[in-house]
């Protein structure tokens, strides 16, 4: 009804509005309107008011992320290396769009978003910044599934943005961490159905409503007459099954944090601050931007380079590893993650010139087999070198995956991590990229037609013609 209003008011009516504007308006509007693309007339002339239909997802033909790419887009905005998806609002079954739409967060779309994250090449990590109350149970605990699996790949991270209630929560809970603010809140590990009788209202304004139905439960719950009992048992015990599915799904994503039977204990009560840490139900109270560099930090420091090739800075010998550790004892971190947000002042990017903390080698890596021949004991590298080699393999690192970022907004697949493994320079991959991307754009050049049938039939291509006239020129220099 409100867009048919939109619809009456915007099209075949007198308009006093800048041509520019009417142009934002359809192309930001209009195809959800008329539910199909705009086109504008104009002197005879077709102009689209829209270059491409709205981003949209699909249970069964889910490729948006591969649509997207071949535009060089991506349907999440990626920070240094981390692709944040927002989940807010409403969460519903069968949206269809990507990212908040009155409202509202398709299932779909968070879906599309978490795969293409999760084959993307430059995204390391994935972060849920999450404000939500909750929403539909049909299609959330498919998605914690997908959540949940994609975390042996890439480390999630869940950014409560003040609230993540009942299916909110259902998705916070599949992260590898938890983390929202002191005055944020999450839970509501239940699930309600609401039930309307407006058989009374309906007596006093002489109005009589008869069903006539076949079957004996094709009626059940409707609201021209009071719930029947029985009705009422058959709804309690549905929604019973429903909240013990939901405190499993949370148990299998809070695994030796919260158990199923501690999410059932909860009795659908909401949880604040450290009181949901102390549950079990979060991890850590913090800023989030705090939480968000932390998360940066973490990556940063995560080992992505492989052995030393020629010409090619190395990771460090375990033994060198040792020595790091041993230089680098102050560790107040968590134990889980080996990061204490509370060391990141405000505004830094949580990347550091200290060298990583590692742990200390296995007697089988440190000590030397029987078999081994004895080698010179080498002097142990200073510390200023390490911490300087350190930093030239990260900075190596964060370059090759800008380059990757940078390629696929092109529309050109780069796999960084192999780009890594097998030693190649940022230049390299630089010209690599430049070369593709020249490629294609040739290639998009080169247009097929039907032969003229004025012009006289050339006796070869003309693209042959160029290429002898090229050859022979290069043959004369």
């Amino acid at each position: 009804m409100l867009h048919a209003r939109i619809a009456a008011r915007a099209f075949n009516t007198p308009l006093l509005v800048e041509p520019s504007k009417a142009m934002a308006f359809l192309s930001g509007l209009g195809p959800r309107i008329l539910g199909r693309r705009v086109e504008m007339v104009d002197g005879g002339e077709v102009l689209d008011a829209t270059a491409a239909p709205p981003a949209r997802a699909s249970i069964l033909a889910g490729n948006l992320a591969q649509r997207l790419q071949q535009h060089g887009d991506a349907p999440y905005p990626v920070v240094d290396g981390i692709a944040v998806i927002e989940i807010a609002g409403v969460l519903i079954h069968r949206g269809g769009w990507i990212g908040q739409s009155s409202g509202q967060t398709s299932y779909e779309g968070i879906a599309a978003q978490i795969e293409a994250a999760a084959s993307d090449t430059a995204v390391r990590g994935l972060a849920l910044e999450i404000d939500s109350f909750g929403g539909e149970v049909a299609g959330v605990f498919d998605l914690a599934d997908r959540i949940r699996a994609i975390r042996g790949a890439k480390p999630v991270w869940a950014f409560v943005a003040e609230h993540a209630f009942s299916a909110g929560y259902a998705l916070a809970s599949q992260a590898d961490r938890v983390l929202l603010p002191r005055t944020g809140a999450l839970g509501s590990i239940g699930v309600v159905v609401l039930h309307a009788d407006l058989s009374g209202q309906l007596d006093q304004d002489g109005v009589r409503v008869t069903m006539i139905h076949s079957g004996r439960h094709k009626v059940d719950g409707n609201p021209y007459q009071p719930l029947p009992e029985a009705v009422r048992g058959d709804i309690q015990r549905e929604i019973d099954v429903l909240r013990f599915l939901f405190a499993e799904t949370v148990a299998a994503g809070r695994a030796g944090r919260l158990s199923q039977d501690a999410a059932l204990a909860t009795e659908a009560a909401t949880f604040r601050g450290a009181d949901a840490v102390a549950a079990g139900l979060a991890d850590e109270v913090t800023d989030l931007a705090r939480g968000f560099a932390a998360f940066r930090q973490m990556l940063a420091r995560t080992p992505i380079l492989s052995p030393a090739r020629p010409g090619r800075a190395s990771l460090p010998h375990p033994r060198q590893e040792a020595m790091m550790a041993t230089e680098n004892e102050h560790d107040d971190s968590p134990q889980d993650t080996g990061i204490d947000v509370t060391d990141i002042e405000d505004g830094e990017t949580g990347v550091t010139d200290d060298p990583p903390a590692v742990a200390e080698p296995s007697p089988a890596e440190t000590q030397p087999s029987a078999a081994a021949v004895p080698v010179p004991v080498q002097t142990a590298p200073q510390a200023g070198n390490l911490a300087e080699l350190s930093a030239q393999l990260r900075e190596a690192a964060a370059e090759i995956a800008e380059i990757a970022a940078q390629a696929g907004r092109l529309g050109i697949a780069i796999d960084a991590a192999k780009a890594l493994r097998e030693g190649t320079t940022p230049e390299a991959l630089r010209r690599l990229v430049l070369e593709r991307a020249s490629a294609a754009a040739d290639a998009r050049d080169i247009v097929a037609a039907p032969r003229s049938p004025v012009l006289p039939l050339a006796k070869e291509s003309p693209i042959v013609a160029a290429a002898k006239r090229a050859a022979a020129s290069g043959n004369r220099a």
